[in-house]
């Protein structure tokens, strides 16, 4: 808005360029409608008609108490769920964050409307049916946005109430027109995760504002903690890559058809523990990038040798090598020879290869809502995060593995395709990695027809060289985002050979061979279980009779009743079932028990009846704790205390009764 184009093409620029009239389509529908908000409109109507619906109020056309609250529901429920189809999934960074502050600002507006439980997640049905026509994609994910909603609010709502609790009894202290401390205004944000505006929000009603200046000092705090606990030696030499790019040096990199080359040194630099840095015109060697490691291998020259333990991308066009350097000098200008380890590389391209495999199974089992939300692509094991808003059961789990296992064997020659304009690749049906950055001209890796993604890593020629894939483990990598770690190649194999010789192990041990060790475990289970009930029943018996002993044996010390007893392979837990027992007959009396089991001393010195208000059982136990070698306290009516000398045991039994006779 800079120009005014009259009827023959001639351009006046304008008084007043750049006003934004703000005329959106939201604002637009409500003036073609005839409706005074945009809340009236059918863009969102129908979003608080389900509001009104669930929370069983009247919405009054923006003049009735609720409605502001029906009004953020409605206009939050629609973001929650384009955010959640975009890829986006509630985290404590970035987009993330964003969602997930939207989320829990709606739950405390739907607390405001008497819900207390989920309530969000029950109103993207509502902005999917409005919305469907125009978006498609945001029908096909609302049953998964509605689950990943609804786990958020749950997690929510578990510590909002603590929370709000906190909030309401500080509230309480502060006048109208006051300031809530930012200290706790951070600590609610900190520890039970409300966002500064959510609080600001619940303030505003009572006419408080929060001390912005205390609650930003409190952050700034918690960032230099974390600054000091990083510990990376990433951009140190920042400085100096800047200047390599600014003069025009770019590194080739020639490693896609092979794992040597010759080279030239373009920059050296001191690393620091030994090592350097070393940047050469081109290099077979993969820096780490999306997901996959960088590789390792060596750089020689004349009289030079070194090991190179990494490498990386510290500018764009720049790889970088981190290695050691075992004999001689390398100066800028230096011929050198680069051989990359070719046993570790093809390792490597096996578990990424296995990687885009796994990716294409999952959307076919799990649904196509799957996508990559980061990776780790190593020699030894490939870590695999994706948007799944449940635990994978056992059958599913396996049901992958086959699947993978059985694409495995296909052997599908793995296509790659370099220099393909962005745009032709996406049309071609070529996934784009959520927030990976792309050219305008990218690399595509395609696998049997079945998987196709945008990728610049190092493959396998052919899916077969994989050979065994097996899923090491599952878990929860954040909200909404599922974990697998898994083996394939040379690592399954040595997997699967070491589970065999602990297999085994086991059979020697069970006195079996590998075909009988369920069996035997089972028998081996079922057995200690027969002989847990016999201990506990024993237990019972001996305590029993310790009790008898104990109680046989009271002495009149103080005004109060003394019981004692040393009981032999005691520990904590059989010297508070056999205090329990004494309390239950010693209405007014002290009680001071030990035993000793594999080399440590236990005391417990208990107080009952009237007793108690003359004996405190923790202060005594804290003077005869050093007796067996140990600290200990209590409460005033029990107390314990361990040591490492068993023959003090007696003695600390002893002084609890010159406590007793001095009092």
């Amino acid at each position: 808005m800079q120009y005014e184009r009259d009827e023959s093409g001639k351009t006046t620029p304008l008084p007043r360029p750049s006003i934004d009239t703000g005329m959106g389509l939201e604002r637009m529908a409500a003036v073609i409608q005839g409706k005074a908000s945009n809340y009236e409109t059918d863009l969102l109507r129908g979003v608080i008609s389900r509001v009104e619906d669930l929370s069983h109020t009247q919405y009054q056309d923006g003049g009735g108490k609720a409605d502001s609250s029906m009004r953020v529901i409605a206009d939050h429920a629609r973001a929650a769920l384009f955010l959640i189809t975009d890829g986006v999934f509630p985290s404590n960074e970035g987009r993330g964050y964003v969602l997930r502050r939207i989320i829990r600002r709606a739950v405390r507006h739907a607390k405001a409307l008497g819900a207390d439980e989920p309530f969000l997640f029950k109103t993207l049905g509502s902005v999917s049916g409005l919305m469907a026509d125009a978006y498609p994609e945001v029908a096909q994910k609302t049953e998964f946005a509605s689950d990943v909603v609804r786990a958020e609010e749950e997690r929510f709502l578990e510590t909002a109430a603590r929370g709000l609790e906190i909030l309401e009894s500080e509230v309480k202290k502060i006048p109208a027109g006051g300031k809530l401390p930012g200290k706790v205004a951070f600590k609610l944000y900190d520890t039970y995760g409300f966002p500064l505006d959510l609080t600001e929000d619940v303030l505003r009603e009572r006419n408080i504002s929060v001390d912005h200046a205390g609650f930003e000092k409190e952050m700034g705090v918690q960032k230099e903690q974390s600054r000091k606990s990083w510990k990376g030696a990433a951009d140190t030499r920042a400085s100096d890559y800047t200047d390599l790019v600014s003069g025009g040096v770019v590194c080739e990199f020639t490693g896609y058809g092979s794992t040597a080359g010759a080279a030239k040194a373009v920059f050296t630099a001191d690393a620091g523990d030994g090592e350097i840095e070393i940047v050469t015109d081109s290099t077979p060697f993969y820096a780490s990038s999306g997901g996959q490691v960088g590789d390792t291998g060596t750089i020689e020259g004349e009289g030079f040798f070194a090991r190179v333990t990494d490498t990386t991308k510290p500018a764009a066009g720049i790889i970088s090598h981190r290695a050691v350097v075992e004999r001689g000098k390398l100066t800028a200008g230096d011929e050198v020879a680069l051989s990359v380890d070719e046993a570790r590389r093809r390792a490597v391209s096996a578990h990424h290869t296995a990687t885009h495999i796994l990716h294409s199974v999952l959307r076919d089992i799990l649904g196509t809502h799957v996508t990559q939300a980061g990776s780790l692509v190593a020699p030894d094991r490939l870590r695999f995060d994706f948007t799944h808003h449940s635990r994978i059961a056992a059958e599913e789990a396996r049901a992958i593995e086959d699947e993978v296992n059985e694409r495995i064997l296909r052997a599908d020659e793995v296509l790659t395709r370099a220099d393909v304009p962005y745009e032709d690749a996406l049309k071609e049906g070529a996934m784009a990695i959520f927030e990976e950055k792309y050219g305008d001209r990218v690399r595509v890796v395609s696998i049997g027809g079945y998987s196709a993604e945008l990728c610049g890593g190092t493959h396998l020629a052919n899916s077969a060289a994989a050979g065994l894939f097996t899923i090491v483990s599952q878990s929860a990598s954040s909200a909404g985002v599922r974990r697998i770690e898994a083996v394939c190649a040379e690592a399954a194999r040595r997997r699967a050979v070491q589970n065999e010789m602990m297999l085994a192990e086991a059979a020697r041990s069970l006195g079996g061979d590998t075909s009988d060790v369920a069996g035997s475990v089972e028998k081996l289970l079922r057995r200690a279980g027969e002989l847990e009930k016999e201990i506990g029943k024993a237990r019972k018996e001996s305590i029993a009779g310790d009790t008898e002993e104990a109680l046989s044996g009271a002495r009149e010390i103080g005004g109060v009743s003394f019981v004692s007893r040393e009981v032999s392979g005691a520990g904590p837990e059989e010297l508070r079932e056999l205090w329990d027992k004494v309390r239950a007959k010693v209405k007014n009396g002290v009680a001071a028990l030990g035993g000793s089991r594999d080399g440590k001393a236990f005391v417990l010195v208990g107080v009952a009846g009237d007793a108690s208000g003359k004996f405190h059982a923790g202060n005594i136990v804290k003077e005869i704790a050093p007796l067996i070698g140990g600290r200990g306290g209590g409460k005033p009516s029990l107390a314990q205390a361990g040591g490492d000398d068993p023959s003090g045991v007696a003695k600390a039994i002893e002084k609890t009764a010159a406590i007793l006779a001095s009092a």
